[in-house]
């Protein structure tokens, strides 16, 4: 399954992360450097949801921003007839 929302599109993003080695200058030291750069992946926030889709209901990844958009409409609870 893709880590990509169903509504926005968002996904993976790339980046690295830095390993700093000495000391920082107002500590004593000569300053802060890099010492190596390692490849990473920021994953989008992705939640499963139940929600109307065409009028059925469907479980779909969203991203948590959809969910605070309000895009994602949730599907209400069937009302229960008294017999």
């Amino acid at each position: 399954m893709a880590q990509r929302c169903d509504i926005c599109g968002k996904g993976p993003m790339a980046g690295r992360t830095y390993t700093r080695k000495g000391k920082a200058k107002k500590k004593g030291g000569i300053g802060r450097h890099v010492a190596r750069k390692n490849k990473r992946r920021f994953m989008p926030n992705l939640q499963s949801v139940r929600a109307v889709i065409q009028g059925a209901v469907k479980r779909i990844l969203v991203c948590t921003k959809c969910i605070k958009k309000g895009c994602v409409t949730r599907p209400t609870p069937a009302v229960k007839q008294a017999a």
